[in-house]
């Protein structure tokens, strides 16, 4: 699979089968992606993987605070939308995808509330990434850089059959992660990156979401004939 291919096939992977990724396959994933660009080189991502007991402990305990309503107390600024604005509108549109293909009328909470915990189980991936910072750092100067490295682990995982699937549920009782995984207190959790082959049986792994057209977004300036809509 080559890189146009790989980028335009990615896609969020929220089923997997159970079985195991050998940490030789996860190591050369992480491999290819800390030659991700960064700014002057800095390199500010650090990577704590978890697998087998670990993450089972960890994956029960997240499930069990949600149930209980525990406020999420996250180490990263979480993203917002205005509610009249075109970014909460794609959200929207997405989840009606998912409850759609899923069967999930929109009055069932509890399967609603059922789906959302799947995320603080990171949808049951055999494997876990945890993107870290130093908390030498500033909250906002290392995200461009974290984006990168991400966007590269998710590509290099599809050179193996693996898929992934990026979200903040798996960070957003921290503690639990950090008393789990060994975490110091000195590195910021900030994002989840679930690892594993898909389940392709299962159809919320059919969903692939739509993109805005091109000339939507996009302002040309010097080319002939091509103009900003």
């Amino acid at each position: 699979m080559d890189v146009i291919e790989a980028i335009k096939k990615r896609k969020s992977i929220r089923a997997y089968r159970p079985d195991a990724v050998p940490e030789e396959v996860i190591r050369e994933v992480l491999e290819a992606a800390i030659r991700a660009p960064s700014a002057m080189n800095t390199q500010p991502w650090e990577f704590v993987v978890i697998k087998g007991e670990p993450l089972r402990k960890i994956k029960e305990e997240c499930s069990r605070r949600f149930r209980a309503g525990e406020v999420p107390e996250p180490e990263h600024q979480v993203v917002g939308w205005g509610n009249d604005s075109v970014y909460r509108s794609r959200q929207v549109e997405l989840a009606k995808q998912i409850f759609h293909i899923m069967n999930i009328p929109r009055e069932d909470k509890a399967k609603r509330t059922a789906w959302t915990e799947r995320g603080f189980r990171y949808f049951d991936s055999p494997a876990v990434i945890i993107i870290t910072v130093d908390r030498a750092l500033t909250e906002s100067s290392p995200l461009l850089d974290l984006g990168a490295v991400m966007q590269t682990i998710c590509l290099a995982a599809m050179h193996y059959g693996l898929g992934t699937c990026i979200h903040d549920q798996g960070v957003m009782y921290p503690d639990v992660v950090r008393r789990h995984a060994g975490v110091p207190g000195s590195k910021r959790l900030i994002i989840a990156v679930s690892i594993g082959y898909p389940d392709d049986e299962n159809i919320v792994n059919s969903i692939t979401t739509a993109r805005e057209p091109l000339d939507k977004i996009t302002r040309w300036v010097g080319f002939d004939g091509v103009s900003f809509n």
